[in-house]
């Protein structure tokens, strides 16, 4: 047995969250490159490269595929990813009639990008409003106790007396930040993937951009002027927000943790975890996975800067490569966000003046 697998099970729950890795399973992405073919049968009838009739018959049949797992098993090693024996399978069940408005125009990459761009919309959209409770909750707590003094400290060695929201604002104003800047963001990643076999729309031509746009419209994405299948800026920008947001957490919580050690004392925890040979501790154990966190993304950052060699039209090995890292650094950040909040949560006291 490997060994990983009991540790994965043992540590999980530190370092997992299961609403976002849903997001990156295997059903998910399914149900992504089925958006897709349908939105693009839609497309095509509407930009008139088919008869709206052959698109709603390609509709009616993808909407009533369904897809065999192990055959996509079986193969995806064979073809580096799952979308021909997908696309096998859907042509194989759909009605001859029907083949003119399916996988026209596209390519196994379009299908699996805007997959991820689906799943990103879905993830951003729960960052938002993990961001948002989180510095309404430092809000509250830095109402709570802002008249409060603590010392100061640079370089870990005591400075000058400063109040609890001076400290506070240190780890509120780099939030706030991060939250205006995903809106900038979103419209890069939550973006249709479409370019065809070689990127540049030519088997569609001259539909090829008509049918780009309506099909963004029809999946609620933004649309680029041409495919980005070997350009993955918007990606390597994304994950150095994720690592960013990870990184003002871990702030954070280094300094939590710094001031709940004994002699300092300047915050107290409920439910602090405890230890196997010393019962007076109360270990500050959200506080440290915090800084954990981070550093695990600043560790995957330089992997997805790697990715943006995509050699000549599209690559295999830098592709794939994105797809190990990014669904670790968006889980990683949204269970960073989930332990923050539960940690402010859990603040007791702030201060020189705590009990």
């Amino acid at each position: 047995m490997n060994p990983m697998t009991h540790a994965a099970h043992l540590f999980g729950p530190l370092f997992s969250d299961p609403e976002s890795e849903a997001l990156w399973g295997t059903a998910r992405f399914v149900d992504g490159f089925i958006e897709f073919e349908r939105a693009l049968a839609e497309a095509l009838a509407e930009v008139g490269v088919v008869d709206h009739t052959v698109a709603a018959e390609a509709v009616a049949d993808i909407n009533s595929f369904q897809l065999d797992f192990t055959k996509i098993a079986a193969t995806v090693v064979q073809d580096g990813l799952p979308v021909p024996e997908f696309v096998r399978q859907l042509k194989a069940h759909a009605r001859p009639s029907a083949l003119p408005a399916i996988h026209t125009g596209a390519t196994s990459q379009d299908l699996i990008d805007t997959a991820i761009s689906l799943i990103l919309r879905d993830a951003n959209a729960r960052f938002q409003a993990q961001i948002a409770d989180l510095l309404t909750a430092l809000d509250a707590l830095t109402g709570t106790w802002s008249n409060a003094t603590m010392m100061g400290r640079t370089r870990m060695q005591a400075a000058l007396p400063i109040s609890v929201s001076d400290r506070i604002v240190t780890w509120r104003s780099p939030l706030a930040s991060h939250a205006g800047r995903l809106k900038s963001l979103r419209p890069h990643v939550e973006t249709l993937q479409f370019g065809g076999p070689v990127g540049n729309r030519a088997s569609l031509a001259p539909h090829g951009d008509a049918v780009a746009r309506a099909l963004a419209k029809n999946l609620n994405l933004s649309n680029s002027d041409r495919a980005w299948h070997a350009t993955r800026e918007n990606l390597a920008d994304y994950a150095n927000w994720l690592s960013m947001v990870t990184g003002s957490l871990g702030k954070m919580g280094q300094d939590l943790a710094l001031m709940a050690q004994q002699g300092v004392e300047e915050v107290h925890f409920s439910g602090g975890g405890t230890s196997s040979a010393m019962p007076h501790k109360q270990n500050p154990v959200r506080a440290e996975l915090l800084v954990t966190l981070a550093r695990y993304n600043a560790t995957q950052l330089p992997a997805m800067h790697h990715a943006l060699v995509h050699e000549q039209e599209r690559s295999g090995s830098a592709w794939s490569l994105e797809w190990m890292i990014l669904p670790a650094m968006v889980t990683t950040t949204a269970t960073a966000l989930r332990h923050a909040g539960e940690l402010i949560q859990s603040i007791e006291s702030m201060g020189q003046s705590a009990p």
